[in-house]
């Protein structure tokens, strides 16, 4: 495998360790504050994966600068600072070795050659982007009440089964729902999550839960959901909108199934007192440093749906201090008629944790009322399936058709180089100010005049500037 027929221990499982050398790289897919995410190709098995390259020293400069906040010394992989970024990294490896659900990352791989510069892990390659590109491609730069719906479905069974493992993920956000080759989505990202105490895991980890059952009196199922499995002929592509009608469709895998809805029940004993997540997505328990739980995670969903169905979030100010202001004493401005996905947005928004609606509410809602959703996993043809990547089927047909042999390529050279022209430029994720999550304000424009020669540096392993990601 990858010329490397070596294992590591991860999470409790055996994971293949492959060389560098043994693996294609296809493209680069996107750049993070710390690494390089490639799209390679395993020769062997022809597999594709999203390959994440990590540079050390973007590790121990974080460090620094955390312990010149704190008014400590160098950071380091051997400081305390510098141990927490290693030990987000370790962490992120150990959940993904974990995982065993459609909607979540498997770990494929870890770099052999995790030197003094490096560290490298593979997973699951998304072909469709991520939700925040989609969003914007559309017309009206937002999806319709049927679109939300399924991937607010998805995300909700996601975050459960996270629940469930005792997980908070702590930056759920468009940027970080990735769209797979069927359509479903993946959350990607763990490097901010945390693990509580077994006695605050409110959520079963199984997926996924049993289809209420429909109440006697109704005769046929109400269909509120978009045409599924059909939907895809009229729905969503990557350049046109579907239209904003909320109306249903003709077909449906959805009973009604009312009910109760009950909170969070945050009162549990394990919280997290840390500081992290992307500001305009902060639940506001975190910004007051009370302590936190499973409730951020819903909190953020309901930012997330704001954004899906206006296209910004609720909550943005010019800067990071006003938009925690708003936060902490702004009520969402929902604008336009009462619906059902306004008012989940208005219960996930609720700035009481203890209050905020939790799991059951939520699955129970009116907005998602006659979800079965035992089935949602299932659904053969999401709103969105991505054509294969161009790029991935020219390699395989270039080796298929024994044309010229791979271009040798140095991949820590190329991200040393990336970093070089471009310096850090994330969108925020702790501390720092807002930097405008589209680019049009801040530091982004010049992460944006630098695409272009961070792409031009592949050579031949081209990746079009446009689909070159910030995250």
């Amino acid at each position: 495998m990858g010329g490397d027929a070596a294992a590591a221990e991860v999470g409790g499982r055996q994971v293949p360790a492959v060389s560098l050398e043994g693996l294609e790289v296809v493209s680069a897919l996107g750049r993070g504050a710390k690494g390089v995410v490639f799209l390679v190709r395993d020769e062997d098995l022809d597999q594709a994966w999203a390959l994440k390259v990590i540079l050390r020293d973007n590790l121990d400069k974080k460090s620094d600068k955390a312990a010149a906040k704190a008014g400590g010394g160098r950071g380091g992989s051997g400081g305390s600072e510098g141990g927490d970024e290693y030990r987000r990294i370790a962490f992120e490896q150990e959940v993904l070795g974990q995982f065993d659900h459609p909607l979540l990352p498997k770990l494929r791989a870890v770099v052999s050659e995790e030197t003094e510069k490096i560290l490298g892990y593979a997973i699951d390659y998304c072909p469709g982007r991520d939700l925040n590109s989609l969003r914007k491609k559309q017309t009206e730069k937002m999806f319709s009440d049927e679109i939300i719906r399924f991937y607010a479905a998805e995300l909700v069974l996601a975050l459960e089964y996270l629940h469930g493992l005792g997980i908070v993920y702590r930056d759920l956000k468009p940027e970080n729902v990735m769209i797979q080759e069927d359509g479903h989505i993946m959350l990607v990202d763990f490097d901010l999550s945390t693990k509580l105490s077994s006695e605050s895991a409110q959520c079963s980890p199984i997926v996924p839960d049993p289809a209420p059952k429909p109440k006697p009196q109704a005769a046929k199922p109400r269909r509120r959901f978009s045409p599924f499995p059909g939907c895809c002929g009229s729905g969503i592509s990557p350049e046109y909108s579907s239209s904003r009608s909320s109306r249903p469709g003709p077909n449906s895998i959805f009973p009604a199934a009312p009910g109760p809805l009950p909170a969070a029940g945050s009162g549990s004993g394990g919280k997290s007192n840390s500081f992290v997540g992307t500001e305009e997505y902060v639940a506001p328990e975190i910004i007051l440093g009370d302590g936190h739980d499973f409730a951020v995670d819903w909190w953020s969903l309901g930012i997330f749906l704001h954004e899906m169905l206006y296209g910004t979030t609720p909550f943005r100010g010019s800067n990071r201090k006003e938009t925690f202001y708003r936060v902490l004493t702004k009520e969402p401005e929902l604008v336009g008629e009462a619906t059902p996905l306004r008012d989940l947005i208005r219960r996930l928004l609720e700035k009481d944790p203890r209050q905020r609606i939790g799991p059951e509410g939520i699955k129970a809602h009116e907005f998602f009322r006659g979800v079965r959703w035992d089935t949602v996993l299932r659904i053969q043809r999401p709103p969105y399936v991505p054509p294969p990547a161009e790029e991935l089927e020219a390699a395989r047909r270039r080796d298929g058709g024994g044309g010229r042999k791979k271009v040798p390529f140095d991949v820590v050279a190329f991200v040393e180089g990336i970093f070089r022209s471009g310096g850090e430029g994330e969108r925020n994720k702790e501390g720092g100010e807002d930097k405008g999550k589209d680019g049009d304000e801040g530091g982004n424009k010049d992460d944006h005049a630098n695409k272009r020669a961070w792409v031009e540096e592949l050579n031949e392993h081209p990746s079009k500037p446009n689909d070159f990601l910030d995250f």
